[in-house]
């Protein structure tokens, strides 16, 4: 039996209406709890302090994950902001109550 895996995009924020980040992952919550310890200093999570979920979508399959990535990262900021508010208006931290 093969085991199932799930693909995430997700977009994190500093602040509402502030900067934003674009990724896909394959353990959400592993990848989020690393934006949140800055593990890497150098990179752009860690240096403009990004580390709220504020969005995600789940995938089966690798390949679409990686092409809504795309697709997201070319949209402008409006269409993201309205995405997010879309489904969480207030911007609040999706991750908050996960136990990292």
């Amino acid at each position: 039996m093969q085991s199932f895996r799930q693909y995430y995009v997700y977009i994190l924020a500093n602040k509402k209406n502030g900067t934003l980040y674009i990724g896909v992952t394959n353990s959400i919550e592993r990848r989020i709890d690393e934006h949140k310890k800055k593990l890497n200093p150098n990179c752009f999570t860690a240096k403009y302090d990004v580390k709220l979920l504020v969005y995600y979508e789940t995938f089966q399959y690798i390949n679409d994950a990686i092409d809504r990535e795309k697709q997201l990262k070319k949209w402008n900021r409006q269409w993201k902001i309205n995405l997010i508010e879309g489904e969480n208006k207030d911007w609040k931290d999706l991750s908050e109550n996960w136990n990292n």
